[in-house]
């Protein structure tokens, strides 16, 4: 963890996206999430929760447990483990901040959001709190995610290509997997994998 917390220091938003910051004037939603990374029984692994389908923002992704900033929140950090509480049941006294990463634009529901990234130091059942948000919640080993078997790009409808992981039960693409390609490379988890392999995202949901 130290090594990977030396890795992202001094980082931009270019290490992670290649989406710029929005314009100046440009009315957005602040928000954070909860890269959580823990030991498990199959060595090193972070918490991923799958969104209810039922929502209107980004219904049945997978995502880092997090949400949209609150006034009364002390910071990134503060909102992520605040909303990792109300989704998962996670417990910040047992949650080490490490590192509070760039601002990051996600223009199709125009957040900026903060990744936090954090050691599980003291881990404890975690559950979906509240089905109306969450539709699962998951413990995925980062070997799983590494295993070349497990990576591979998704096409979108509208023509989005992006990298994509084959979770336990769970399809992680976007946003997320964006960040998860990012924490295999700085961390020194991730292995050699085939990115052309695309795959067309309806049947590669399907598939789980």
């Amino acid at each position: 963890m130290r090594g990977l917390a030396l890795a992202v220091d001094g980082l931009d938003h270019r290490a992670f996206t290649r989406i710029s910051p929005p314009p100046a004037g440009v009315i957005t939603r602040p928000a954070a999430v909860l890269m959580l990374l823990g030991e498990g029984a199959d060595g090193p692994d972070v918490l991923l929760l799958r969104r209810a389908d039922t929502l209107g923002s980004h219904p049945g992704q997978v995502a880092f447990p997090g949400g949209k900033v609150d006034p009364t929140d002390d910071g990134p950090a503060d909102t992520a483990l605040r909303e990792a509480f109300e989704e998962t049941g996670v417990l910040r006294a047992g949650v080490t901040v490490v590192a509070t990463l760039p601002e990051l634009f996600v223009p199709v529901s125009m957040f900026v959001v903060t990744p936090v990234l954090a050691y599980w130091h003291r881990p404890a059942p975690v559950v979906a709190v509240d089905a109306n948000e969450t539709a699962a919640v998951a413990r995925v080993p980062l070997a799983h995610l590494a295993d070349p078997a497990n990576r591979f790009r998704v096409r979108h409808p509208s023509g989005y290509v992006g990298p994509a992981f084959s979770a336990p039960g769970m399809l992680v693409w976007g946003f997320t997997a964006g960040l998860l390609g990012r924490l295999l490379s700085l961390g020194g988890w991730e292995r050699p994998w085939d990115p052309d392999d695309v795959r067309d995202l309806e049947p590669a949901s399907r598939a789980l």
